[in-house]
């Protein structure tokens, strides 16, 4: 490696402190090193490009918000846990301290994860803004205690005409977030098929259909209708009647550093669905 990069929750004064210890037993060592808070946009643009490593410290939402910034660099993630849940990390900070010699040799293996693109077509456009998404995108109520009616197809096909909370369109990663917690499959994280789930039907069963890689869902938003859009759980932007969300797989994809073998996912998985003890 000759270039790694230190990002950190700016609210949590302990992912702070990791990010710069991280730092400072990185500095004595022939690399490039930098250090940006994940919410300071201009310093990762403009260290990003070049860097072969992004040490994330805090939660899944900092790994997040650093896998949709890399692009279309890429760049590895290795998630350092200072979260409540911690899906996408695998490190504690004393662990990462410990294996910090050994991360930077080369140890570990590659996981990639697919992700989504999202473009939302306003009434009558044949075009939209772009965004990327790691977890899941999620077309919702616009108002607590008002349905929303939409339609969803796949590739052209009508699958779902629902008055509902919402839908979520959710990756492999995105499937042990939002989508699992209204019952939705978990998936490999090295799938790469799409979920897609209802959230609360009415008068409809709220099962999910998993679509094969290249899929194209759109979501369309019926007439007299207000809803919401939120892109792995960024700021909602709001729909109104006709307009569309089509999403489809990202030609990007993330890069997880990971220590431990493949079947250190379940484990993850298992603990924090209290299935295993710690």
């Amino acid at each position: 490696m000759n270039k790694i990069g230190i990002t950190y929750h700016p609210k949590s004064e302990a992912a702070r402190r990791c990010a710069e210890e991280t730092r400072a037993l990185l500095d004595p060592k022939p690399l490039d090193v930098w250090l940006a808070s994940a919410w300071d946009d201009g310093a990762r643009e403009q260290h990003v490009p070049g860097t072969d490593l992004l040490i994330c410290c805090g939660g899944d939402g900092t790994v997040l918000r650093a896998a949709r910034a890399v692009i279309p660099h890429p760049v590895t993630l290795l998630g350092v846990n200072l979260g409540r849940i911690g899906f996408l990390t695998e490190l504690t900070p004393p662990m990462l301290f410990e294996r910090l010699d050994e991360i930077v040799a080369g140890t570990g293996r590659i996981e990639t994860r697919s992700m989504i693109e999202t473009e939302t077509l306003r009434a009558g456009a044949d075009a939209g803004e772009r965004f990327h998404a790691l977890n899941d995108v999620v077309v919702g109520r616009a108002a607590i205690g008002r349905t929303v009616q939409f339609t969803v197809q796949a590739d052209g096909t009508m699958i779902g005409n629902y008055r509902a909370d919402g839908v979520i369109i959710a990756t492999a990663t995105g499937s042990t977030a939002y989508s699992l917690s209204v019952g939705g499959p978990i998936l490999h994280p090295e799938s790469r098929e799409v979920i897609v789930t209802p959230v609360a039907p009415h008068l409809a069963p709220a099962n999910s259909v998993v679509l094969p890689e290249g899929s194209r869902v759109e979501v369309a938003i019926a007439a007299g209708q207000r809803a919401i859009v939120s892109v792995d759980g960024q700021p909602d932007n709001n729909l109104a009647g006709g307009d569309i969300v089509r999403v489809r797989t990202s030609p990007h994809a993330a890069r997880f550093l990971r220590l431990g073998p493949p079947g250190d996912f379940y484990v993850r998985v298992g603990r924090r669905l209290n299935w295993l003890s710690e």
